[in-house]
């Protein structure tokens, strides 16, 4: 493509929060604008640029002359790129808005005219003159539950003022005030005001980016209409305005001879491995179990999910990663190994999609990501959710009552109690149920995406 050609073109600067769910998002939203027409330019960290290449392959990040990735430190000091880099630490350098002078360099360089962030660039866009888009890669309950932070903070319900509040009943308060979020409780809002802590670096980073939204020019919502009616219509009824484009997954599938189809988007390496085992299996037999990229459980629970899994008898599909367990290596004893043996696979990381799509998978024991939540349902597989934290506990929420696709777990995680739930949503009535309308999802998403994609004026 001449260089011509790409100058013509209006271009797009893409920048995720550098996280692996978020740049898993913001990635395949900035193919779908490449399709559409745009120059893109890939923002990612030093750190995650490294990773990418390790896990993909040296390659894999040339791009093409109108789609190019670019780098800038996240102010962190070096650390083993096989490790997931600390949350806290990571915001707080955000916070501090260590990345804004080498992004603004960056914008400059690029002589840019508009920005997709989901993190504080909005500030330096907007000083720039540069119109900007926040792309939450989150679900809209998600994301009107956490703009109530600030509103909680003045009614005095945030931080918790001590402890008790944790075990006395206080996070079943019920909600009265969001419009959209009919009866929903304290306890299922995104998480981060549970603290004690007035100077909570995670709960202060979170209202800070919430309250930058006005200054947006658009907001871009990773769900659809027929999901999320009411909080949407809630989201809109305030500017900026608020679009919902989801799934992502599925706007890309029919983009016909797809240059970027070979680009991945995971900060590990993939164990394709696992879908020739899936394939012994039989049909909706196995439950597929996966924390996701951020989560950090302790050893009790990992034993816990594991005799709860081994003494369900059925077969189970379990991504650990080598960080998944609290300051320990996330090994199972031999006599685990030995119970589970011939049904069970453990791998360290896997390409989640195509393990949810293959037949053989029956459900699905998740943290309630989003977008673990909204690929699950993508796919027509029922959920059993563990959510952890953040916006986790919303979508839990509305998976289990809204949308009528999963069941719970306790935070009192106990494998009697694991080996009752995933036997019922694999084998039981409730499960049957479950699993006809996370199906129903399945086949209602397709519809109005599908015309999205065929008639670019949409």
């Amino acid at each position: 493509m001449s260089s011509m050609k790409v100058s013509k073109k209006p271009h797009v600067v893409c920048i995720p929060l550098p996280m692996q769910s978020h740049i898993k998002a913001m990635l395949k939203l900035a193919k779908l604008l490449h399709h559409r027409g745009f120059h893109i330019t890939f923002v990612n960290t030093e750190f995650n640029h490294k990773r990418f290449l390790k896990s993909l392959g040296p390659n894999s990040l040339d791009g093409l002359p109108d789609f190019r990735f670019e780098t800038i430190p996240d102010g962190l000091p070096s650390s083993d790129e096989e490790d997931t880099q600390d949350l806290i630490l990571l915001c707080d350098s955000i916070g501090r808005k260590n990345c804004l002078a080498p992004f603004c360099d960056l914008l400059n360089k690029l002589n840019d005219s508009a920005t997709y962030s989901n993190n504080p660039p909005v500030t330096t866009a907007e000083e720039l003159g540069i119109p900007t888009a926040l792309f939450l890669t989150i679900a809209g309950c998600g994301f009107l539950g956490s703009k109530q932070y600030s509103v909680l903070k003045e009614k005095g319900l945030a931080p918790l003022k001590d402890e008790s509040c944790f075990t006395n009943g206080f996070l079943d308060k019920v909600v009265d005030w969001i419009p959209g979020m009919k009866g929903i409780r304290l306890r299922d809002l995104p998480g981060c005001f549970r603290t004690t802590n007035p100077d909570d670096i995670f709960f202060n980073f979170c209202i800070e980016a919430m309250d930058r939204v006005h200054k947006a020019s658009a907001v871009v919502v990773h769900t659809f209409d027929a999901l999320e009616p009411d909080v949407l219509d809630a989201l809109s009824s305030t500017p900026p305005p608020v679009y919902a484009i989801g799934p992502l997954q599925l706007l890309l599938n029919q983009v016909p001879e797809d240059p970027l189809k070979s680009g991945g988007y995971s900060l590990w390496k993939e164990e394709t491995e696992c879908l020739q085992w899936l394939n012994s299996k039989a049909p909706n037999s196995v439950i597929y179990v996966n924390f996701g990229s951020l989560a950090v459980i302790t050893p009790e629970h990992l034993l816990e999910f594991g005799w709860g899994l081994a003494n369900s008898k059925l077969p189970f599909f379990w991504v650990i990663r080598p960080d998944l367990v609290n300051g320990e290596s996330a090994i199972l004893p031999p006599e685990f190994v030995a119970e589970t043996r011939g049904r069970s696979l453990i791998a360290s990381w896997c390409p989640q999609e195509q393990v949810l799509n293959h037949p053989s998978v029956g459900g699905f024991l998740t943290h309630s990501g989003w977008n673990s939540t909204i690929e699950s349902l993508s796919a027509g597989v029922p959920m059993l959710c563990w959510p952890i934290l953040a916006e986790q506990l919303t979508n839990c929420y509305y998976t289990c009552n809204d949308w009528g696709s999963g069941m719970e777990i306790d935070n009192n995680v106990k494998r009697d109690n694991i080996e009752k739930l995933v036997r019922e949503l694999m084998e039981g009535e409730k499960g049957k149920k479950i699993k006809e309308k996370a199906m129903e999802w399945r086949n209602l998403r397709k519809k109005p995406l599908l015309h999205m994609v065929l008639h670019p004026q949409t």
